[in-house]
Formats: C-alpha cells, structure tokens, sequence
C-alpha cells in the first residue's frame, strides 16, 4: 500500500490517502474511526490489512493524484538521521575513505518538504547538490533493537533528496567545525510522495536507485551496494537512542553529486517506492 498525505487546497486540511491505481488517490477521511492524517498512525493503530479493507471498499470518488498538494509523508518526525559515505563509490568521488563505522548527522524536521514542492537555497548559498536515497519510515518506538530483529522498527520506506549547500559544507569541514548547517536549511529534505508499506518492498536492499535533472540521469546505483545494510543501521542507531514513530534514516547517497542551476527540476527515485520531484530555487545574494 501507498500511503501520503495531501491537501486539496494551499490552505485545506491535510489528508491521508491511498494511492489505488496508477494517478487515482482514494482518501481515508470518513472510511474508518479515529484514521486521522498520520500514516504510521494509522497503520499502527488499525493495521494494513484492515486499511486495505477500506480502501478496497472504497466505492466514492476518488483524488487526481496531479490535482493534489502533497505534504511530506510522515506528519510527525523528531529527526532525520541521515547516513554520510554509506556507498563506496560516492565516498571515492568526495576523495574520502568508506568509514569503518556508520557515520551519522541529523537534519532537523523542519528541513521536510513534500512532492513538487519547490526546494529554496538561502542566499548564502550558491552551490546546492542533490543526494538521492532510500529512506526508512520508524514505526514504533524503538531502542537496543538487536540487527537480527530491525524489521520489527520499520513501518514503511519512502524516498529522500539529502539537499546539499556543498560551499558551506567544504568551508567548514576545511575549518574543522560542524556542516550541518549546509543540510538543514528549510526544504532541504524533500520526502515522498508516499510511505510505501513493508509488503511492498520485500528486499529493501535491492532497489534501484536514480536521480534525474530536467530528464539527464546524473545518480543511478543499487541499494545492494550500501557499505551498511539496514540491519546493521538499525541496531547501531538504536544502541542507546530512541527512535520515535515518524523519524526518518536516510540511508545515504550514491555517486554522481553535481551542482544545480536555478530552475533545476530533480526526478529522485527509488525503485518499488516512487518518484520524487522538486524544482530548485536560488534566493538573490
């Protein structure tokens, strides 16, 4: 199942829908108690099959899904943990080694922003790159998760641009400071369109992984070429960290990072999951 959140309107309520067939958006509003408008919530509280149900018995109308606002596809999210260098070949491209460990920094929630939903440089930045990548949507609360149980963390997966003020990254990693920073602008997390449900990628490490500027392929990769796999990112971010129903791990990119232009429209996608696209937009220095 595909589930997302949408407006009708700029200003309308958000709702939560399910993608029935190809472009047709069935929304869960008045199918079922206390549904709401949070995915992970209601997959946890009534279940898939039973949402199933009620989007399969759905008889009304439906949503155009190119007619609709999408918002990102979780409602509430503590933080973003993002992987760095967790593909070889993009760790050979910066001119820097695979780590011998998971290396983690986090981009704030306010860094969300839905599908089709612009991306906007702050005008400190004139060098913005895109990342692709596979992410993993935290079902339950979650600690010392052992790697041989990570499934039972997982509600979901969607797809992630870890966008990039690479000027500001490079100066502060040649100062020796924190970048994060040069992640967690506003709109530098473009997610969605949707959370796909675990029945729906039953090997989450063979995806293909792609991402397109204004239709050039410039990421293309598989998640079987991760240095590490979920189950080892799921115990390790868990050893003595909650993770909480919404929060996201962005499993990390693959090579091919380049810069963007004003007016640049991303195509990131991920294989099984969907198609995420967002259009850049640089502010005047």
């Amino acid at each position: 199942m595909f589930l997302g959140r949408i407006r009708r309107t700029p200003s309308g309520p958000v709702e939560l829908v399910a993608r029935r067939a190809a472009g047709e958006l069935v929304s869960l509003a008045g199918l079922g108690p206390d549904l709401g408008s949070d995915p992970v919530a209601a997959l946890d509280t009534h279940g898939l099959d039973r949402l199933a149900e009620l989007v399969a018995g759905h008889d009304g109308p439906t949503l155009d899904e190119s007619a609709v606002i999408f918002e990102p596809p979780v409602a509430t999210c503590t933080k973003i943990c993002c992987l760095a260098l967790n593909y070889q070949e993009h760790a050979e491209e910066s001119g820097l080694e695979v780590p011998p460990e998971p290396v983690l920094f986090f981009k704030p929630p306010s860094a969300l922003v839905g599908h089709n939903h612009p991306v906007i440089a702050p005008a400190r930045t004139r060098h913005l790159e895109h990342e692709v990548e596979l992410a993993v949507v935290i079902g339950k609360v979650t600690r010392d998760l052992p790697a041989e149980r990570w499934r039972e963390a997982v509600a979901g997966y969607t797809v992630i641009n870890d966008m990039t003020a690479r000027d500001l990254q490079l100066a502060n990693i040649a100062r020796n400071v924190p970048w994060d920073q040069s992640k967690g602008f506003d709109t530098f997390a473009p997610a969605g369109p949707y959370l796909a449900t675990v029945d729906e990628v039953p090997d989450p490490q063979a995806l293909e992984l792609t991402l397109e500027v204004d239709g050039q392929v410039r990421q293309r990769a598989n998640t079987r070429q991760m240095v590490f796999g979920l189950p080892r990112l799921i115990a390790d971010l868990s050893d003595g960290m909650t993770l909480m129903p919404g929060d996201l791990i962005a499993t990390g990119t693959i090579a091919g990072i380049a810069p963007l232009k004003d007016g640049d429209t991303m195509r990131a996608t991920v294989e099984k999951i969907g198609t995420l696209a967002n259009t850049v937009k640089f502010r005047s220095a």
